[in-house]
This record gives structure tokens, C-alpha cells and sequence, in this order.
């Protein structure tokens, strides 16, 4: 997910934040500035202001927790996770594979909602001992806590894939079938018909209700539940049409290897224009010494280009990973996801043999799909 700030790791997984958590941060704190219903006198605005920020940091704090759970689980059943990402819509663990059977897919999805109960258990707790202090605005503000956090467990409990009620239906269904694939087929027609219900609902509390905000809230959550399975049964598609393949067979051999002391001005007259090509391998010989793309040219000054080398430009070997011929290209992409790279040098016994490139791989599975060589096509 693009615009993410990076606030550090926890467990070992990197915690983003999306530009997009902001607005909903501001519109959780404005919710609880005036949610507690409090006899006058009235608490001071900058300490109803205060609280609120406290304890919508404390609610985003629990979705991380919530994230966290899937995360750790994850990481025990030998499944990597990528990330964390707090966005509009709360948080979201990237988990860079599948589970490969229906017993670990059942755990890591509910141990999330099972956290989130805790929470609201834990906050229900520190709400009775609030309340007993007289301190009204604060023990208001724990109850919305304890509270959120149930309405958050039961919410991912929906079965809609792929929320984590979806995923343990398509659990439950591939323990059921032993058949992955179609396990995975009807719980994203659930997941769908549970985005389109919530669609209706929402138009139906717009005309009926005439509660405008609701009901467009209820279509933009049903609109984004449908998007999120459709990507979702997409991303298997794109690994089974990629399952048994090796780099090997998506490396461009034909990718020409510059020579360090190359100018920029030489690159782009003898093999930019003439090919077209986004991406260079700089090698002096049979290794590696780095990358050089048309997005590094263009941020030279044109009138630098023919006293500048790509060497003075490129991304060093040190910097880069590599892929090795006989590799599987799923573990190549989910390295190259990890990276954000858009390219990959592949090696083969110590010799730089080629590249692969995003558009490479997305080609031949376009090529795959479309002669239904795939296990879920058959």
C-alpha cells in the first residue's frame, strides 16, 4: 500500500501507517470529544480533547494488537508476514503466503476476534473500577473501548472473505472438501453476496430511513467487502497459475549487460531509444554490480548526462537481492513484494544470466489464464 510512514517493528514486523488513518483518527477523536452524556458541569473542552485522542490511540492501539495476533500465529505456522498497515478502514497484517492446510488457516483467522474479546473484557474490567472512582468522563470513554473492541471481533466474524469470518469458513469448507481451491471459490461468493447485502442495506437505509450517512457508509463498506474478495480469490488465480514455475522460465536472457563506466548519455542513445527497455543490469564480466532504471536517468540534468557513468546512478549489487534460475517464482515475487522492487537480476552457477520484471511475470500468467492452465480453470 503506497504513502505508508513507517513506525518501526514489533515482533519482528514492520508497523505502516497509511496517509488514510489520519482522517479516520480525526473523525474517532471528534466522535468521543462529545460521545460521553455527562450531568453538568461539564468537564473542560481541552479535557474532553485530550481523552479523546488518548482513547482513540488506545482503540487504533487494539487494532494493532488484533493485527499482531494473526501476525505471531502466522509467523509460528513458518507463514511471513510482510507488514502491518493501519488505514481508513482499521488494519490490515500483509501476509505474504497462504496457509497450506485448514487447521493453520482456521487458527490465524479467529485467534484475531478472540483477541479483540479480550480487549473488551479487559476494558470492561478497568470500566467497573473506573466507575467506582466517580470519574464519569473517563469511565464513559472505557466503555466505548470495551465496547468497540466487541463490535470489532464480532464485525470480522462476519463470514464474508476476506474478512476473518470468511477465512474460517473457507476453513471450515476446505477441511470439509479437502479441496482448496474450491474451498476458496465459495467463500468468496459468500463474501460477495455479503458486500452486495450490505449495498442494499445501506440504499435501503438512505430511501427508508432517509439516514443519508449510514446508509453511504454502509455501501462504501460493502462496496470495498467486494472489492477485497474479488482481489483476494485473484491473488490465488495468480498462484496456481504460477505454481511448478521456475525464474528460469520468465528470465529475460535477452536483457543487455552495460558496463559501469557507460555515460547516461551513451545508454540512452544506444539502447533506451533503440529498445525501449525501463531497466538495465550493470555487470563488468560475469557478476552483478548493480541496477540502473530510465526513472534514475531522468532525475540527471540532460546536460550532465554525457559526464555522468550509470555507475555514478545505479542501485549497487549490495542493496540488491537476486533470484537463482532453478528458484521458485512465487518465493521470486514475494521477495521482489517485499522489496517493492519492480526487477530482479537472476543468477545462475555465479554468472548474471538475466532479469525478470513485474510485466514479465504478469504476461505469462495472462498467457496461463488465458489457455486455462491453471488448477483452479480446470
Amino acid at each position: 500500500m503506497r504513502g505508508n510512514i513507517s513506525l518501526g517493528t514489533i515482533f519482528g514486523i514492520p508497523l505502516r501507517l497509511h496517509y488514510t488513518w489520519f482522517v479516520i483518527f480525526a473523525l474517532v477523536t471528534l466522535s468521543l470529544v462529545f460521545y460521553p452524556s455527562l450531568e453538568p458541569p461539564y468537564p473542560p473542552i481541552w479535557q474532553r480533547v485530550v481523552l479523546g485522542i488518548v482513547t482513540s490511540l488506545l482503540f487504533f492501539a487494539s487494532i494493532v494488537t488484533h493485527e499482531l495476533a494473526h501476525g505471531i500465529l502466522a509467523i509460528h505456522n513458518k507463514i511471513p508476514v510482510r507488514e502491518i498497515t493501519l488505514f481508513v478502514f482499521g488494519g490490515v497484517s500483509q501476509i505474504t503466503k497462504e496457509a497450506t492446510r485448514p487447521r493453520a488457516e482456521l487458527l490465524i483467522a479467529i485467534v484475531g476476534p478472540l483477541t479483540s474479546l479480550a480487549l473488551g473484557g479487559i476494558f470492561y474490567g478497568l470500566y467497573l473500577l473506573v466507575a467506582r472512582t466517580g470519574q464519569t468522563l473517563i469511565a464513559s470513554l472505557v466503555w466505548w473501548l470495551a465496547w468497540i473492541n466487541v463490535v470489532l471481533a464480532v464485525f470480522n466474524l462476519i463470514p464474508g472473505f476476506p474478512l476473518d469470518g470468511g477465512r474460517i469458513f473457507r476453513a471450515l469448507v476446505w477441511h470439509k472438501t479437502q479441496d482448496y481451491h474450491k474451498a476458496t471459490r465459495i467463500a468468496t461468493k459468500v463474501g460477495q453476496g455479503i458486500a452486495y447485502a450490505f449495498i442494499a442495506g445501506g440504499i435501503a437505509v438512505i430511501f427508508i430511513l432517509h439516514s443519508w450517512f449510514s446508509g453511504l457508509w454502509l455501501v462504501f463498506i460493502g462496496w470495498f467487502l467486494n472489492n477485497a474478495a474479488r482481489a483476494s480469490y485473484e491473488q490465488v488465480l495468480v498462484r496456481d497459475a504460477l505454481v511448478g514455475v521456475t525464474a528460469r522460465q520468465i528470465t529475460d536472457y535477452g536483457c543487455p549487460l552495460i558496463p559501469p563506466h557507460m555515460t547516461l548519455a551513451e545508454l540512452v542513445e544506444q539502447y533506451i531509444w533503440a529498445t525501449g527497455r525501463d531497466c538495465f543490469l550493470i555487470s563488468w564480466g560475469v557478476g552483478l554490480e548493480g541496477i540502473v532504471t530510465q526513472q534514475q536517468i531522468k532525475r540527471v540534468s540532460r546536460n550532465l548526462w554525457a559526464t555522468t557513468s550509470v555507475q555514478d546512478i545505479m542501485t549497487p549489487a549490495s542493496k540488491l537481492k537476486v533470484a537463482y534460475a532453478e528458484q521458485d517464482i512465487l518465493d521470486v515475487l514475494e521477495e521482489m513484494n517485499g522489496e517493492n522492487a519492480e526487477h530482479i537480476a537472476v543468477m545462475e552457477a555465479g554468472k548474471l544470466i538475466g532479469m525478470i520484471n513485474r510485466e514479465d511475470i504478469a504476461r505469462f500468467i495472462r498467457t496461463r489464464t488465458g489457455f486455462g492452465i491453471s488448477p483452479i480453470a480446470k
